[in-house]
């Protein structure tokens, strides 16, 4: 994988990544123990796995959109 993103895309990915993944893992476990409804437990799962993709590519300092040939902002 070739670097395709610059530090601040990097430090961006990085943060919003953890903040994901974070509320992820509060909605999944919430979800798990029957405070939220069960689906929170599924869409949680989904997020807390999205914000590691995010965190993978902000160390990786590449990013799977612009290597799709799609044009992000930062």
């Amino acid at each position: 994988m070739q670097c395709n993103i610059d530090a601040k895309g990097k430090a961006v990915r990085l943060i919003a990544g953890a903040a994901i993944e974070g509320t992820g893992w509060i909605l999944a476990i919430l979800g798990y123990l029957g405070i939220l409804p069960e689906w929170s437990l599924y869409v949680g799962g989904a997020a807390a796995l999205g914000g590691f993709f995010m965190i993978i590519e902000g160390l990786a300092g590449w990013c799977a959109l612009r290597a799709m040939g799609f044009r992000t902002p930062l």
